[in-house]
């Protein structure tokens, strides 16, 4: 994997550059007042109703929001008075977040018990930017530097799930501020949580399940009939696979799988990742030709631990969006948002066949 240079920022933060062939990182020193970090900012509180851990990260409040272009914390800062990246360039970085959800290590999340149970926020949250351009985006990305990308997540992914305490790393990315975004600049996190998050452990126990009493992967079993049907698929090669799944809950929705199974970024062979960025920027570049002004979406890579609790897991990517038209979006309300019942209003098979058409 490729080996990042290191630096520090002001307040004692990790600042990681990865660097394409033939450039080389300069940081500066970063020269910003910054206040010193206290040590647990945050905390797990235990919802015995549903059985899941809720983050409460107070701090967050006060992090940055919409920021004029000049102002941007992200954007190269070779003063080292401006940014979060002090540099006069980059190609990717990843620095610890300033404001984290998670932060700090400790042992592994004890299960809760009765009451009001509270535990240390631990974990680790990260910022990556893809690019020092203010004005581009991962779909904007050559091949060559997307790859280098996903060898900043590959690098990441191993670090962290070697870390005592964290359980799952989540990479994704938020783009569009219809999603929520508040610095435009092309970015995304990574997240070491304490625990599996409930999606994960949900869809771990429908695998486990699916295993004992097929004594198959469901994953791998998915992938298999939706290339056996075909009217959801939107991009195929020999290594990966991009569909809107049959159950698709969101007005658009791609899902990205290798064709051979693998539990995450770090077990991809060298071809595998040149494939990776290749069909990743392939739906990402449709997403963008869908309407006239570039679609908002989540990108959500499913990773997994080589443990026997996560055994089942399948590598994969899914990438969705609220725009169900090219003038609404949708609305998580009542029934997605407080009962977590998805109401589509678009078929995913239309979904597909308008992506496929757009090469």
């Amino acid at each position: 994997m490729t080996a990042p240079t290191r630096a520090k920022l002001a307040d004692g933060r990790d600042l990681l550059f990865f660097t394409l062939p033939g450039h080389r990182p300069a940081p500066v020193e970063d020269r910003r007042p910054l206040p010193a970090r206290d040590g647990q900012q945050t905390e797990l509180r235990f919802d015995r109703t549903t059985g899941q851990w809720v983050i409460v990260a107070a701090l967050r409040q006060d992090r940055t929001y919409k920021p004029p272009p000049d102002q941007c914390p992200l954007c190269p800062g070779p003063t080292g008075l401006t940014s979060e990246v002090p540099a006069e360039d980059y190609d990717v970085v990843v620095f610890e977040n300033r404001f984290p959800s998670l932060s700090g290590s400790g042992p592994a999340l004890a299960p809760a018990g009765d009451g009001f149970v509270t535990a240390p926020g631990q974990g680790r949250c990260e910022v990556i930017c893809f690019s020092s351009d203010h004005t581009g985006s991962f779909a904007d990305l050559p091949p060559a530097h997307a790859r280098l990308v996903l060898e900043a997540w590959r690098h990441r992914t191993g670090d962290l799930l070697a870390t005592p305490g964290i359980e799952q790393v989540f990479c994704f990315e938020n783009r569009g501020e219809e999603i929520g975004v508040t610095l435009t600049h092309p970015h995304g996190q990574i997240y070491g949580y304490p625990y599996l998050t409930p999606r994960t452990a949900a869809m771990l126990d429908r695998a486990r399940e699916h295993r004992m009493r097929h004594g198959t992967n469901l994953f791998g079993d998915l992938l298999a009939g939706e290339v056996a049907d075909g009217s959801r698929i939107v991009a195929r090669d020999d290594l990966f696979t991009a569909f809107v799944p049959f159950a698709a809950r969101w007005p658009v929705e791609v899902h990205i799988y290798p064709n051979r199974f693998v539990r995450n970024i770090i077990d991809l062979t060298e071809d595998e990742l040149d494939g990776f960025a290749r069909i990743y920027l392939d739906v990402l570049g449709r997403f963008d030709r869908m309407y006239s002004s570039p679609l908002p979406y989540i990108s959500a890579l499913h990773q997994y631990a080589d443990t026997e609790a996560q055994a089942d897991g399948y590598f994969h990517v899914e990438l969705m969006s609220i725009r169900r038209s090219a003038t609404k979006l949708k609305y998580l309300a009542a029934s997605e948002s407080a009962m977590d019942a998805f109401i589509s209003d678009v078929t995913p098979e239309g979904v597909a066949r308008r992506l496929r058409e757009l090469r």
